[in-house]
């Protein structure tokens, strides 16, 4: 994805039936990073009443590879990526912030930290995840 815009970022964004399900945006997208944004409501909670953590996992999987696109090209795939939940994420939106760390030749590691954010503006880190993506073109 080195060479699309935001916009072009965002209509691949688009283009998946589960990131149109949650209503993901990118706000954010070129030099190694990405931002997606998803508004929390209430189809999108567990039992309690937070956002499910299937949702902030979706979310950081997707920025990791919104970041590393931006240093690979626009044929990448997820090659794993774990999560720390540090605590329960309620708010009004969940922001996903990617960088990536390194870019190899044919994969990246990125780095992933996540908020939610109040009514008022004000940030609270509620997830961390570290993931490597891998072009999905083949080498000669």
């Amino acid at each position: 994805m080195t060479e699309l815009s935001l916009g072009t970022a965002q209509q691949v964004l688009d283009s998946q039936p589960f990131s149109a399900l949650v209503g993901a945006r990118i706000s954010e997208f070129g030099a190694g990073t990405a931002v997606l944004e998803i508004d929390v409501r209430d189809e999108l909670t567990q039992q309690n009443g937070y956002l499910h953590g299937g949702v902030v996992s979706y979310a950081a999987d997707n920025a990791l590879t919104f970041a590393a696109g931006t240093t690979l090209g626009a044929a990448v795939l997820t090659g794993g990526f774990s999560i720390q939940y540090v605590r329960p994420a309620s708010g009004r939106t969940l922001t996903a912030r990617a960088e990536v760390v390194h870019t190899g030749r044919r994969q990246a590691v990125v780095r992933c930290d996540l908020y939610t954010v109040d009514d008022e503006g004000a940030e609270t880190l509620c997830a961390v995840a570290q993931g490597t993506v891998l072009s999905a073109l083949p080498t000669t």
